[in-house]
């Protein structure tokens, strides 16, 4: 997908993104066809190129002004002109520009599917806001004033913080690109929320993590999939993301998983309980069949597809749609797992806000009972930026082995008493 290419995000209200019937073709010989994405397309040198909205021009004016400007150059392979900016940046501009600087990172590997989309929708609010031929340079703080305080009706303290951090990223990159001739600003009327707004929204929520109680139910309800990928996710701090891109290749001779994190490719080496491996070993050889290249040997698939639980889904295509199998904005991030553990919590009625991703939160806090920060981090797999990190090369496997022995103690042996967070007092080797 070329957004550089005149392509503008479809709206979007509270309800989720408006769908409408496809138009036909303006007019015989119109060189564009409207592509169930929302946008006026075409495709050149065999890749599909995008030039606008329909849901926002659905007589493709707009649309066949940019393609008639961009094709001579689009037809020989080049690049077409930087945007034109010469009578003022619109919002049009802006947010063409700057998904197009994302979706190469995207493609280059730099950014996730799901962070691209974010950044998609968020150039849709903006969009849906200040309409596309708004220039950036006529916004005034009151206009940002009276938009946030939209937006924290729509939202709750932390989507409205990561909304606004989005929105700023991209009026920040307006200047960094040339696109306006000073920065951006807001007059304290586009402000994050508080320190203390998320301190109380937090503790509205809860604790975000599971009891002991709690995760034996879960263990006991769950099917043989679920409980191999419940007990990866206690033993080693594995997220949805890690579990659904776990690979048979990672568990190593000794019972040892060495797995880079996903999100951050920071190296993970963990021992695992007899229990878990015992769980993974039932597992393996009820595995379906994988649905496409991309799933052979992954450890977990989803039971009816043979998919990865964690994927970009691609959207329903038609016969008529002559596309590319491209990660537009049209594709979707599906997380699979969430759901399906959204529903055992539910049939177990255990609720509060909580999903599988917690079960981090548990082995950060009952494995910081081993008083081992530096071995819980390195299992978790956070980044460390100290200074002491870039001399340290290796821990040692008995302080790995004493950090998963404390979560081990804590789940399977009988507690006698419990704090808050569900961590025994006492007891813990």
């Amino acid at each position: 997908m070329n957004n550089s290419s005149g392509s503008v995000p479809i709206r979007k209200h509270s309800s989720g993104v408006v769908r409408s019937s496809r138009p036909e073709k303006p007019f015989k010989g119109f060189p564009l066809f409207a592509h169930p994405s929302g946008q006026w397309a075409r495709k050149i040198r065999g890749r599909l190129v995008y030039f606008g909205s329909w849901r926002t021009d659905r007589s493709g004016t707009a649309a066949l002004e940019s393609h008639n400007r961009e094709w001579p150059y689009l037809k020989e392979g080049k690049t077409p002109p930087a945007v034109d900016v010469g009578n003022g940046c619109t919002m049009k501009q802006l947010v063409n520009a700057f998904l197009a600087l994302k979706e190469s990172k995207m493609e280059a590997g730099e950014l996730s599917p799901r962070s691209y989309r974010d950044y998609f929708l968020t150039c849709e609010i903006l969009i849906d806001q200040f309409s596309r031929e708004r220039l950036v340079s006529d916004l005034r703080h009151d206009d940002f004033r009276q938009f946030r305080s939209q937006l924290a009706k729509r939202y709750n303290v932390v989507s409205l913080r990561n909304c606004i951090n989005r929105i700023c990223i991209i009026f920040n990159f307006a200047h960094e690109a040339g696109l306006i001739d000073k920065p951006m600003t807001f007059g304290g009327c586009f402000d994050r929320p508080s320190a203390l707004s998320l301190r109380r929204e937090r503790n509205a929520r809860g604790a975000r993590l599971f009891t002991r109680d709690e995760c034996i139910a879960i263990l006991e309800a769950a099917d043989v999939q679920q409980k191999a990928m419940v007990l990866l996710a206690l033993n080693c701090g594995y997220g949805n993301t890690d579990v659904a891109n776990l690979r048979e290749s990672h568990f190593k001779p000794g019972g040892w998983v060495e797995f880079p994190r996903v999100k951050t490719e920071i190296p993970r080496r963990c021992p695992l309980w007899p229990e878990t491996l015992e769980a993974v070993n039932a597992w393996l050889p009820l595995r379906p069949r994988p649905a496409n290249p991309e799933a052979r040997g992954l450890v977990f698939l989803t039971a009816k597809q043979g998919r990865a639980w964690v994927r970009v889904q691609p959207r329903k295509r038609t016969p008529d749609d002559d596309t590319d199998d491209d990660k537009g904005p049209q594709d979707i991030p599906l997380d699979a797992l969430s759901q399906a553990f959204a529903k055992l919590l539910r049939k177990l009625g255990i609720n509060g806000r909580r999903g599988f991703y917690c079960f981090r939160h548990c082995v950060e806090t009952i494995g910081g009972e081993s008083r081992d920060q530096v071995a819980v981090d390195a299992i978790m797999g956070h980044v460390d930026s100290s200074m002491s990190a870039n001399y340290r090369h290796a821990i040692s496997d008995d302080r790995l082995r004493a950090v998963v022995n404390v979560i081990h103690d804590w789940l399977w042996s009988k507690p006698t008493t419990t704090n808050d967070t569900g961590a025994t007092k006492g007891g813990a080797r």
